[in-house]
């Protein structure tokens, strides 16, 4: 009886591995709905962009046919790409530290005890990003009108046309512009909000010790900024690769100066819905999701590596 029960009693399953595993199919439940979404709306687009870029349209027979990886390195050989690469890339060098900078002194001076109407100056900054960009796009296009816009009235009064918001030459500071007006408000917000999670005790340490309010930022605020300062960066990173309403909203003023490849976004927008060529803008998307996924990897690991 006794060496029978033994390998009885062995097999049964204990009641914690049952109640663990119960648990374990109620999470995926509760996880399910998310799940079912996200599959759905991110991976399912993936995979069948990832499924056209292996493809390529024949024009005389008509059909499709694999390819591999043709559309790829027709890609990176692909002047016109790369044009609009470097021009968003050298668009992010500029805008993007300029507008982060403006954020940060936002952000501090509304923290600081010395402004008064804080509430209200953080709801006039923020507000610009409450705005569509499509209407951003048209409002500022308008006041960049070198016929009828604030920039026409400007140079009446002058005499000659000296401001040319819309010109070759500025036209990427244009954007740029209105970009930062959109979105410092924005990265405000985030830098303000890791501010009003800085201990109280720190700041009652420094003026202790008789930290002024300059020694008080650089010693205390913005080492805790580091990791906000780290998202935003990326986010903004994220943000200038994408760059497409402004400049596609813009180019019914300026179609001589914004072309149809501007931005890999308006490359790959154009490409698809306005030379049908499907396979190849899959292949522009997908490549330029790549490098700015490498792009913000790398600025959050020496982000990451400065903190640590």
């Amino acid at each position: 009886m006794t060496s029978t029960a033994a390998p009885l009693a062995q097999a049964r399953p204990s009641p914690v591995k049952r109640v663990r595993r119960r648990r374990q199919w109620r999470g995926w439940i509760f996880v399910a709905p998310f799940v079912v979404v996200f599959a759905l709306t991110f991976l399912a687009p993936i995979g069948y962009a990832i499924g056209l870029s292996l493809f390529r349209d024949q024009a005389f027979f008509g059909g499709t046919t694999f390819v591999g990886v043709e559309n790829y390195t027709q890609v990176l050989g692909d002047p016109k790409f790369w044009e609009s690469f470097l021009r968003v890339l050298r668009f992010l060098v500029v805008q993007v530290p300029i507008m982060l900078v403006l954020a940060l002194i936002a952000a501090l001076a509304i923290d600081s005890a010395r402004l008064h109407a804080a509430g209200f100056f953080r709801v006039v900054i923020f507000l610009p990003y409450a705005v569509p960009a499509v209407v951003a796009a048209l409002m500022w296009g308008f006041i960049y009108g070198d016929h009828f816009g604030l920039a026409a009235d400007l140079n009446h009064l002058l005499g000659r046309d000296v401001v040319k918001p819309l010109s070759d030459n500025w036209m990427l500071a244009s954007i740029g512009n209105v970009v930062t007006w959109e979105f410092v408000g924005y990265n405000m917000l985030i830098f303000y909000s890791a501010l009003k999670v800085i201990p109280k005790e720190l700041f009652e340490a420094a003026a202790i010790d008789g930290a002024g309010a300059f020694r008080t930022i650089v010693s205390i605020k913005l080492p805790a900024l580091r990791g906000a300062i780290v998202i935003a960066t990326i986010f903004s990173i994220i943000g200038s690769f994408q760059l497409f309403n402004e400049p596609n909203i813009m180019r019914t003023l300026v179609p001589n100066v914004i072309g149809t490849y501007y931005t890999p976004n308006m490359y790959a927008y154009n490409l698809s819905f306005g030379g049908q060529q499907y396979n190849y803008s899959a292949t522009v998307a997908i490549v330029m999701g790549v490098l700015t996924a490498v792009i913000a990897y790398v600025v959050q690991l020496r982000g990451t590596r400065k903190g640590m």
